[in-house]
């Protein structure tokens, strides 16, 4: 790129204020951990627009001040180095696209090319797909490897096996060539992503947030999945070819397409930048019509030899952009709200509005997260909603368009008791979230016991959601207390095959029993699903009053007492216990043997005063037990990362805590620096 060329000739660098050098600093931290998430996690936080605009502005920065390139820079890099699986050297780089988003921009492309190249230059336009790049290698008509791009410069990962698994993928051409490396991009229709989110959510797993990421997923997950799935795939380029000769890009198409590839299903030949615009409009009009995810329109030369002339940058090459649509909006009358009880208790308002049709698809719903986010929006009964999609599958409320407000509009307001159960909710601490906490509301019933006997709880192994629904369907489990007499039906429970069979139904009852043993209190009470009460809270509460019936009976102000307990926690934490229907449980689940006292005594207090938060994976403990050897040395563990954090425990892909400490200049150490610490080592 020129910020390197500028580098190597050495040339005098500008001054660069301060406050933009941080900005560039934080830019590049972020921009990083979003890619990492993007690329390497499939797990993104952030829509490609929000991404795009971000990255807009730091090659604005490196553009007015070249000598502030830094060797981390998002501009410097193509892809993400691959991390999973073998790894495949690439013969000829995957490189990235030049992302435009104004007429003007792609205007100034084409009329280059033209004149560098001539007025007779040909381009082609076709959308642009949304998922994941990859390279089929051929010899002889016969695949031999499939590769990610991965950094999109050295390597990639090896994803032969799973490639097998998609349709689209031709194991065999019938027209064969002595060699021929082609790239494309695997998608999923959204009818198999709807597909593969309907049954997550009906198995209680994670769903995923979009196509896009599901493919990622899944291509580079396990190859059985792939073939369950319903990946595609759609060609876009020739990378490479022995023994035949392709003059145009259009010629390589005709020559894939006698060969059984899929490739681009649409695309437009022009000369002009008049045409090439028209064409991208076209794109854009046709794009609800497809069944599938485009973000965009890309823009090539149609000569190979002329792409050979102009050759690349570090990252593009020189001869193609992407023109990235802007996030598709409407408006549409606000027709009422809808207050649902998820499985967690988290209390969720639903817009319900005129259906519009967004990037194909006809919406009529759209989530308004909580009571600050309308406030902010000032959403009412009756408003013009602005809706949009940014490269998801899930629409999104923009804003209102208030010139359009009823005469007797007013500001909405969520009702203050559960719309399920009709208990009174609770704003959690530092959120805007409203919870249901009644352990027997019906709307939150399956997923609180999913929490009670998770890991992170009182670790009853062999529980799964179908299960925890089927005992709870068939009536055997109505709350807590309940897993704990399931011994008593067991002849039941083995004769109508609820668990299973017999081997299967006892060794869930010997988890049960285990449980019942080996459960700390602490677990006990982190299972309960009480609000902002997790491990380390839980902790935190019975170091301060030692057993849970202590804990019951603790007012507001003992409560707030305990270091990091905030009062709005307090009145939460008095409330649960408050309850006359909770109290029973609680007095169930004392009668049913399990541990109310905390065994968790400080056996030094060389930590004394210290707050760790444990982030990623420690090569010898587990989040647990690095939790406990903290606090077994006096310290106390935190989940997350503030300004009282003394130290980060970072361990293997750590993700936003560590980025977060960083900011903040906390600390950061790892496992072995932990345990120097503990000797006073450190």
């Amino acid at each position: 790129m020129e910020q390197l060329n500028l580098f190597d000739q050495g040339l005098q660098t500008i001054s660069i204020p301060d406050d933009i050098q941080n900005e560039y600093k934080e830019l590049v931290k972020t921009l990083n951990y979003h890619a990492k998430r993007y690329y390497d996690e499939d797990t993104p936080e952030i829509s490609d627009y929000e991404y795009d605009m971000m990255n807009n502005r730091l090659k604005e920065i490196e553009r007015s001040y070249p000598s502030i390139v830094s060797p981390d820079s998002p501009s410097l890099r193509v892809g993400w180095k691959a991390s999973k699986g073998k790894k495949v050297k690439h013969n000829v780089p995957m490189l990235s696209l030049q992302d435009v988003f104004s007429k003007e921009e792609v205007y100034e492309f084409v009329n280059s090319m033209r004149e560098e190249l001539g007025p007779d230059t040909e381009f082609l336009v076709e959308t642009k797909i949304d998922g994941l790049s990859m390279s089929l290698r051929y010899d002889n008509g016969v695949l031999t490897t499939a590769v990610t791009r991965g950094d999109g410069i050295t390597e990639g990962e090896d994803v032969t096996e799973n490639a097998t698994q998609i349709p689209d993928v031709v194991l065999k051409m019938p027209e064969p060539i002595e060699y021929i490396e082609i790239r494309g991009e695997v998608y999923m229709t959204r009818e198999a992503f709807a597909q593969v989110n309907e049954a997550a959510a009906q198995r209680g797993t994670k769903t995923f947030a979009n196509p896009r990421n599901c493919a990622a997923g899944t291509l580079r997950g396990e190859a059985n999945v792939t073939k369950e799935r319903g990946l595609s795939l759609f060609i876009f380029n020739v990378q490479e070819a022995r023994g035949k000769t392709f003059k145009t890009h259009s010629e390589g198409y005709e020559f894939l397409r006698k060969n059984g590839v899929t490739t681009i299903e649409q695309y437009f030949k022009c000369k002009t930048a008049d045409e090439v615009w028209d064409a991208i409009q076209k794109i854009v009009d046709m794009r609800g019509d497809l069944a599938y995810d485009i973000d965009g329109a890309v823009v090539k030369l149609n000569d190979i030899e002329a792409r050979k002339k102009l050759g690349n940058t570090i990252k593009f090459p020189r001869w193609a952009i992407a023109y990235k649509y802007p996030p598709e909006e409407k408006e549409t009358k606000l027709l009422d709200i809808e207050v649902n009880t998820g499985r967690t208790g988290r209390v969720t308002p639903v817009a319900i509005f005129e259906p519009i049709s967004l990037c194909g698809t006809s919406v009529s719903r759209a989530t308004l997260h909580n009571q600050d986010f309308i406030d902010e929006m000032e959403i009412g009964i009756g408003d013009t909603l602005i809706v949009y999609k940014s490269g998801e599958i899930i629409p999104k409320v923009k804003g209102v368009n208030k010139a359009k407000r009823p005469a007797d509009w007013q500001p909405y307001k969520l009702p203050q008791i559960c719309p399920v159960c009709g208990h009174k909710l609770v704003r959690e601490a530092d959120a805007a979230d409203l919870k249901c906490v009644n352990l027997q509301c019906p709307g939150t019933i399956v997923n609180s016991i999913l929490n009670f006997v998770s890991r992170d709880a009182m670790n009853i192994k062999g529980f799964g959601y179908e299960l925890v629904k089927a005992l709870v369907d068939g009536g055997y489990v109505k709350d807590f207390a309940d897993i704990f007499t399931l011994k008593d039906k067991r002849e039941e429970l083995i004769e109508k095959k609820v668990l299973g069979l017999a081997k299967n139904t006892d060794k869930l009852l010997a988890s049960i029993d285990s449980a019942v043993s080996e459960a700390t209190a602490e677990n006990l009470l982190s299972g309960l699903g009480i609000p902002n009460v997790g491990k380390a809270t839980a902790r935190d509460l019975l170091k301060a009053f030692k057993s849970i019936d202590n804990l019951c009976n603790a007012s507001v102000e003992e409560l707030a007492a305990v270091e990091g307990i905030a009062d709005v926690s307090a009145e939460g934490i008095n409330g649960f216990f408050r309850d006359e229907g909770n109290r029973e449980l609680i007095e169930r689940l004392k009668a049913a043997g399990l541990n109310f006292v905390s065994t968790n005594v400080a056996t030094s207090d060389v930590f004394a005063g210290k707050t760790f938060v444990i982030t990623g994976t420690l090569p010898t403990m587990s989040r647990d037990e690095a939790a406990k050897f903290i606090e077994s040395n006096g310290g106390k563990v935190a989940s997350s990362v503030s300004k009282k954090t003394t130290y980060l425990v970072e361990g293997e892909a750590a993700g936003s805590k560590a980025v977060k400490a960083r900011e903040l200049g906390i600390t950061i150490i790892n496992e072995d620096g932990l345990k120097a610490l503990a000797q006073g080592e450190a």
